[in-house]
């Protein structure tokens, strides 16, 4: 793979008039300054009774920053706030610290305060941004002032895109660090690499802050904001593997765990990543999850451990308190999860059907009715990879969906469906999570040994030689009960290939896939949303295996940390071979990045780096970054018409993409999207 260089800046947090926020996922070794500079607070400008005014041209005190200062965008770092401030290069270099809260974005404020009268007119925000952010000759500098309240850090930023000269920079951060009280500690963080670059020539009056001193001193990551009651355990992720938890019991962790079943609330000591399994678990589940650096240490909790608690994760902190039983009853009986519906199975469909034709678009049905459709018969997974095959350019193998009529044969001819209902009306099996654990272990253990209908082997071993041959083929899930309404079922089941010079191997795959309905963590979460077991069905969604792919991704088509739309991006988290993105092993890092696609230039912010590529190097080159936006993209508006603004979601939308770079050897890694599913996190 061609890899392009980069340097060890991780990104930063701004934005075109709305801050991007990190995902804090790794430390540094970087140690604190000996000598941190002293600051004194002067003369508040704001009377402590005065509502905040629209700008200040000076800030004396920590009221003053605060009554400036914006709300976070989104939880990912807490203690981040910011002032965004403005250089009138045309006014004898006035200096003003806007209003934040008031004035979201930079141009609103120009327009508002520095237009017109005895000054130029500002133009439109398209125009204003073309210039602001990029022109050399530019009226303003556009920066801003965060507070970073873990580090206890100031930090000059400005967008990660923005073209302004290393004297542009030198000008606003001379002119803040006079007019400001924390002057002497505040220092100039570059916010991607090409910020970076223009940092290298800046001169040693500018003091420099990285992103790793900055989240060196972050002990807190909020990942799923919420309140919960339960037990307070304590347990390591290896001790998952053999111990049960509880849907009562707040778990914390020493790192993130592959899975979990579910729980109350989640605290990790290891830092997340907002696509990690755990977290979109927590959202689905719409439980708190957090991330505690020295959590299974921490005085605070430890006291509590064994009791019942009240947690709360809040976008700045999280509070932890003990209560009774009575109240944890209370909370359970008034926070019991709504029950989730599934489409009914439709077992009349027998044929092996190409991919482009199980969903059936038609005049006058819009496309998540026409989804949804095909849902009972095909399953969600293959559903929305049926509309990802008919998108040009983003390389989803050809593939096809085998109904979900053949599972229900299968658990129907050889008892297994009313083994099952037997088990449904056990108390032990009910009650006991040993007992239900031990017998579903065995119920998938005989399912892989029982036979498989021969008429139904002969057609897929027919459709397999015809249009698939000498090829390993993936077995991948799809039921009834996953990319739903506020219920993705993401991770509870299991893909598999199969190997086409053994066919016992081939039929292996296919039992394994159908008797993953009956994996335990999938069962609890089911029991969970008061699923009814006996509707769900799994369906195949079928294609080549990808042994040796050159990467392989976790992608959001959305930016997660900007709600607001103002600050457009997709969020890519990508990893070099098979290496799981999802489910990494401990210490293992990956490229994770903003592709800011549709601004000029197309800035890439990196957040983290992988550690299994060398120093200096990326995962993916320049142009497969820009191949992968191009496919990310044309996923977005495609599926718009089911779930964005075509749709009439005019909230946050965005689709939840798995994707790999992949060729035979010698030949140039293409890109190939295999999965889309709408992102429950906002706007379902």
């Amino acid at each position: 793979m061609i890899k392009r260089a980069r340097t060890s800046e991780r990104g930063g947090r701004f934005g075109l008039g709305l801050g991007l926020m990190l995902a804090a996922a790794c430390t540094s070794e970087t140690p604190d300054p000996e000598h941190p500079p002293q600051i004194q607070e002067r003369a508040c400008e704001i009377a402590e009774d005065d509502s905040a005014p629209d700008f200040l041209q000076g800030i004396g005190c920590r009221a003053d920053f605060d009554a400036l200062a914006s709300e976070p965008l989104d939880a990912t770092i807490p203690g981040a706030r910011s002032v965004k401030v403005v250089l009138d290069q045309l006014d004898g270099d006035a200096l003003y610290f806007q209003n934040s809260g008031k004035y979201k974005i930079h141009y609103e404020f120009a327009a508002a305060h520095l237009s017109g009268e005895d000054r130029p007119f500002v133009p439109s925000l398209s125009e204003f941004n073309q210039t602001e952010y990029y022109s050399p000759d530019r009226r303003f500098v556009l920066g801003a002032v965060t507070y970073y309240e873990g580090p206890d850090a100031w930090a000059l930023e400005i967008a990660p895109y923005d073209k302004a000269s290393p004297e542009m920079i030198s000008k606003l951060y001379a002119a803040i660090r006079g007019a400001v009280y924390f002057g002497p500690a505040l220092r100039f963080h570059p916010t991607s690499q090409a910020v970076e670059i223009e940092a290298t020539a800046l001169g040693d009056e500018v003091d420099l802050v990285t992103t790793d001193e900055i989240y060196e001193g972050t002990d807190y990551q909020p990942l799923n904001l919420g309140t919960a009651i339960g037990r307070l355990r304590f347990l390591s992720a290896d001790e998952l593997e053999v111990e049960y938890v509880s849907f009562r019991e707040l778990i914390v962790l020493d790192r993130v765990p592959n899975d979990i079943s579910v729980v109350s609330g989640l605290i990790t000591e290891e830092f997340q990543t907002p696509l990690s399994h755990i977290n979109v678990l927590s959202q689905n589940r719409k439980t708190p999850n957090m991330g505690l650096r020295s959590a299974t240490t921490n005085e605070r909790l430890r006291a509590l451990e064994g009791k019942w608690v009240q947690l709360t994760v809040g976008a700045f902190d999280y509070t932890v308190e003990e209560v009774s039983s009575e109240e944890a009853d209370a909370f359970w009986e008034a926070h019991k999860p709504p029950a989730v519906q599934v489409p009914r199975l439709d077992t009349s469909v027998t044929e092996l059907r190409d991919i482009e034709q199980v969903v059936v678009e038609e005049e006058g049905v819009s496309l998540r009715d026409a989804i949804k459709a095909a849902i009972p018969a095909f399953g969600g997974k293959a559903a929305h990879y049926s509309i990802l095959a008919t998108i040009e350019g983003i390389g989803a193998p050809k593939a096809f969906g085998i109904p979900v009529h053949y599972y229900v044969q299968f658990m129907e001819q050889n008892g297994f469906s009313a083994r099952v209902a037997e088990m449904l009306a056990d108390p032990a099996f009910n009650d006991d999570p040993m007992v239900r654990d031990q017998s579903l272990a065995q119920l998938r253990s005989d399912m892989m040994a029982a036979p498989v209908d021969q008429a139904f082997q002969d057609m897929l071993q027919q459709k397999l030689d015809s249009e698939f041959p000498d090829t390993r083929m993936r077995f991948r899930s799809s039921t009834n009960a996953e990319d739903l309404d506020g219920f993705t079922g993401a991770g509870l089941y299991t893909s598999k290939t199969g190997d086409f010079m053994d066919w016992n191997d081939v039929l292996d795959a296919v039992r394994e896939v159908w008797s993953s309905v009956w994996f335990l963590r999938a069962f609890d979460e089911r029991a969970y949303r008061s699923i009814d077991h006996t509707a769900v069905g799994m369906a195949l969604l079928v294609h080549h295996s990808f042994p040796d792919e050159e990467a392989n991704g976790v992608a959001l088509t959305a930016n997660p940390y900007d709600p607001s739309g103002l600050e457009p991006g997709f969020y890519v988290n990508v990893q070099v071979g098979e290496s799981s993105v999802v489910q990494p092993y401990p210490g293992i890092f990956t490229d994770q990045s903003i592709h800011h696609f549709t601004l000029p230039g197309t800035p890439v912010v990196y957040l983290t780096h992988s550690n299994l590529v060398p120093d200096g190097e990326t995962v993916l080159s320049n142009a497969q970054v820009h191949e992968l936006g191009v496919g990310l993209d044309r996923v977005h508006k495609r599926f718009s018409a089911a779930y964005g603004p075509a749709a009439g979601n005019n909230g946050w939308y965005a689709m939840d993409i798995e994707f790999k770079f992949d060729a035979p050897e010698g030949e140039t890694p293409v890109l190939a999207i295999k999965q889309a599913r709408p992102h429950p996190g906002r706007g379902m």
